[in-house]
């Protein structure tokens, strides 16, 4: 039985080839090693011509919006927000369509930190532009540090996970308003939304945290089980 092809998206970014630097098609191979140990196949995405979309949904088993840089704040309709890192526009637009058609197609898809931002968004949600402003702290943005989340037993990620979690994640952006069809499913301590999931959907789930980054690998495992069927 052939392995479920998963995409998973990638940055356009400057490395160093040989003698010189080049543009390259880049992702962390930590996605594509947990969707190999989940049972999947990973195929990588760059953020390149935005017509060959479609062909994507209809040959790919599944989705992975991967991690990233922060999403452009006046694509929500949100002011520039200088201490966000420089917008990547290609990625942006790029991956908003991706999310909107796999959403269309009933593509299974799991979208990581930045990836449940652009899943938020391509709903027509919007975000939190500079967390830290809106809860008085900085524990979200603090590099490899943990925290426990609530989960929604009846959720997707709650049957795959359980009521709560120990997870990694870093970000300066959250969830404001949930796009259209999405509803919350686990929140930190201090209630920021932490997953969603998209009713009526096969299974279209986002979450904060990066589970790339850990042996906890039930989620991408979920993933791969509904791009099987």
């Amino acid at each position: 039985m052939s392995r479920p092809l998963i995409g998973i998206t990638a940055y356009l970014e400057a490395a160093r080839w040989g003698d010189g630097v080049r543009e390259a098609a880049l992702s962390p191979p930590s996605y594509a090693r947990v969707v190999e140990r989940a049972g999947g196949a990973p195929v990588l995405l760059p953020p390149l011509n935005l017509g060959g979309i479609d062909d994507y949904v209809r040959t790919l088993s599944g989705l992975i919006l991967a991690g990233g840089g922060e999403l452009d704040p006046t694509l929500y309709g949100a002011a520039h927000e200088e201490r966000v890192e420089e917008p990547q526009p290609h990625r942006d637009r790029f991956e908003l369509a991706l999310a909107r058609a796999a959403v269309r197609a009933g593509l299974p898809l799991l979208a990581v930190a930045r990836g449940m931002h652009v899943l938020n968004v391509a709903q027509g949600g919007s975000l939190i532009p500079w967390l830290p402003d809106e809860v008085g702290h900085d524990r979200h943005a603090e590099a490899g540090r943990t925290h426990l989340v609530q989960i929604s037993v009846s959720s997707k990620v709650g049957k795959a996970m359980g009521d709560h979690a120990e997870v990694v994640a870093s970000h300066h952006q959250a969830v404001k308003r949930l796009g259209a069809d999405l509803l919350a499913v686990a929140w930190a301590d201090d209630q920021i939304v932490e997953a969603v999931e998209l009713q009526g959907h096969p299974f279209a789930v986002g979450v904060q945290w990066h589970p790339e980054r850990t042996e906890d690998n039930r989620l991408v495992e979920a993933l791969v089980e509904a791009a099987g069927r």
